[in-house]
């Protein structure tokens, strides 16, 4: 085995960040299979909805008869409501799965990186204790900004999250509105 320890530990990070970038990759996948998997189900079913409606249309023998058909489908914006909230959960499930596997690399990395400035810091010269207190508070100062940040953004995503999702409510009872005043 290698005798250089610092070498052996850039090995590791390496074989870990692939690791890590392999996992992360197949989270991505798997949330664009589950995309692809809705779109085909829609299309399916929308295909199958037109082919029963252009039946029943040819069937329809009086103006009363197409005009039960008409009643009998499913209003269009509910439709696209129900894919939104479909496409909007399967990309929060991945998008959360991938924030929550990186801040929780990025906790690892930053505390190795906090404990080797550290370790570096200990080795300071003489008489740089100044600096080494003004690094360490600079330190701490940027470690509260991002955290900040990260709540802020986490905050701000949960915020959008619930407006799309009030949005799209507000969109089917104006349609059913809409509907029932016909």
């Amino acid at each position: 085995m290698n005798s250089n320890p610092s070498a052996e530990q850039f090995l590791n990070a390496a074989k870990t960040a692939m690791a890590d970038m392999s996992s992360m990759a197949a989270t991505s996948l798997a949330g664009f299979e589950k995309l692809v998997e809705l779109n085909l189900s829609v299309a399916k079913s929308a295909m199958a909805e037109s082919a029963e409606q252009m039946q029943a249309v040819m069937a329809a023998k009086a103006p009363q008869d197409l005009s039960a058909v008409a009643g009998q489908v499913q209003p269009l914006t509910e439709k696209a409501a129900a894919y939104g909230r479909a496409v909007a959960e399967i990309v929060t499930e991945t998008g959360t799965a991938l924030s929550k596997a990186a801040e929780g690399k990025f906790a690892e990395v930053q505390s190795q990186a906090a404990a080797s400035i550290e370790a570096a810091l200990k080795q300071a010269p003489a008489g740089s204790e100044t600096a080494v207190t003004a690094f360490k508070t600079a330190m701490s100062a940027g470690q509260s900004a991002l955290e900040t940040a990260q709540a802020q953004t986490k905050q701000a995503v949960e915020t959008a999250s619930k407006s799309f999702a009030a949005a799209t409510e507000m969109a089917v009872k104006a349609s059913h509105s809409a509907s029932k005043g016909k």
